[in-house]
């Protein structure tokens, strides 16, 4: 199988630094710089990943940041052929209105449409949108309003009256062709279920290859004991240079930038998350900026100032290469990219990363040879012909 890459749409603001924010902290940018998440920047982000050969992108959800189904509608406009991983709370939304979003999405965007399924893993912050359901509660009802929204882009009249979830007599006038696949990450016990229920993807941050293959065996039994046979995907940030030492200067250079103030008071909010995933990826690096190579080429530092994803793949190209076939030997066969900055990042990652992939048969240009190819110069041959002599 050809791995496919996505890449990140920061609708909170990019910078040259660390952009810290998510899972209840405040969105924070530890250096001067920063680069508003206009619709014409997001757009440059957007065109470039889709030139480069870049699957989908990833757009986040939260009050940290725009709201992704807006915002990626927009950009579905100045794209041909990028796809959207849109993130979304089942909690905020009725699960028969979610159903038809994402059909009318899927037809006027393209067959565009991929879906992020987020539960919400702080509550504080769910509080905010009107949703007071503890973990657990969320996790049942996302199983309940993924079970509803599935049964309607069959094409199913629903009845359904759950623990969390009542409707009546709801269809769609048009279902989505093709329905978009769910993308679903999650740690705890609660989240294994509907993952193995509902996910066509599994989602994982960035942890070392042996927590990343306990993981995928995890959720493979689960969803195996349902008859389901999910992908699997990680979530990782990147720093990819000719030569290890650049990369890894980059990265010394972003961390340099971090005040150390900053850092203790975003560990102290990520460390009340309720996220067993958060808990994990606190636990890679402790809050100290001591030793935040965790395993070759991947590094924790993204982690002290920003929640969720907080680890890199830093090296050369083909170091960065050799870790994603490792994670792919594991099962891994999704890579969900992102960089700061996310404009020049993706340059670098995709004229860098992706050719020594396609030389190796592991990945190929979504759109085919003939836009992945060299740019041709018109009448260059020709011009090299010597003149003639008469």
């Amino acid at each position: 199988m050809s791995l496919t890459f996505h890449w990140f749409l920061p609708t909170y603001g990019d910078s040259r630094y660390l952009v810290g924010g998510g899972h209840g902290v405040a969105t924070t940018n530890t250096a001067a710089g920063s680069r508003p998440a206009t619709l014409a920047y997001l757009g440059q982000i957007a065109r470039s990943a889709e030139q480069l050969g870049f699957e989908g992108a990833l757009t986040p959800t939260g009050a940290w940041c725009e709201d992704a189904w807006l915002s990626t509608a927009m950009l579905a406009e100045v794209t041909e052929r990028l796809k959207f991983l849109v993130a979304f709370r089942p909690g905020l939304l009725s699960p028969t209105l979610a159903a038809q979003m994402a059909a009318t999405f899927q037809r006027h965007s393209g067959q565009r449409l991929l879906l992020n399924v987020v539960t919400g893993g702080e509550s504080a912050e769910q509080r905010a949108y009107g949703d007071f359901l503890d973990k657990d509660a969320r996790y049942a009802r996302c199983d309940e309003f993924l079970h509803v929204v599935r049964a309607l882009w069959r094409g199913e009249r629903v009845d359904f009256d759950g623990t969390h979830i009542r409707v009546a007599g709801a269809e769609l006038a048009r279902t989505p062709d093709p329905v978009p696949e769910l993308y679903f990450g999650g740690s705890s016990p609660a989240a294994g279920v509907v993952a193995a229920n509902h996910t066509d993807v599994y989602l994982t941050w960035g942890e070392p290859p042996h927590k990343v293959a306990e993981k995928i065996q995890w959720i493979r039994g689960l969803a195996a004991e349902r008859g389901r046979a999910p992908r699997f995907g990680i979530r990782l940030h990147v720093i990819s240079r000719d030569t290890s030492e650049q990369a890894w200067a980059e990265a010394q250079r972003l961390l340099d930038a971090l005040d150390p103030a900053t850092i203790s008071r975003v560990q102290e909010g990520l460390a009340r998350s309720e996220s067993e995933g958060q808990r994990r990826m606190l636990d890679l690096h402790g809050g100290s900026t001591a030793g935040l190579e965790i395993y070759p080429n991947l590094w924790a530092g993204v982690g002290l100032v920003r929640g969720g994803a907080g680890t890199a793949l830093v090296g050369s190209h083909a170091e960065v290469a050799e870790r994603i076939e490792e994670y792919h030997a594991l099962g891994i066969d999704e890579f969900v990219l992102s960089g700061h900055p996310h404009l020049e990042e993706a340059y670098w990652f995709g004229e860098g990363v992706l050719p020594i992939l396609e030389r190796k048969g592991l990945w190929r240009h979504p759109a085919g040879p003939a836009e992945a190819g060299p740019a041709s110069i018109p009448f260059a041959e020709a011009s090299r012909e010597p003149a003639a002599t008469s």
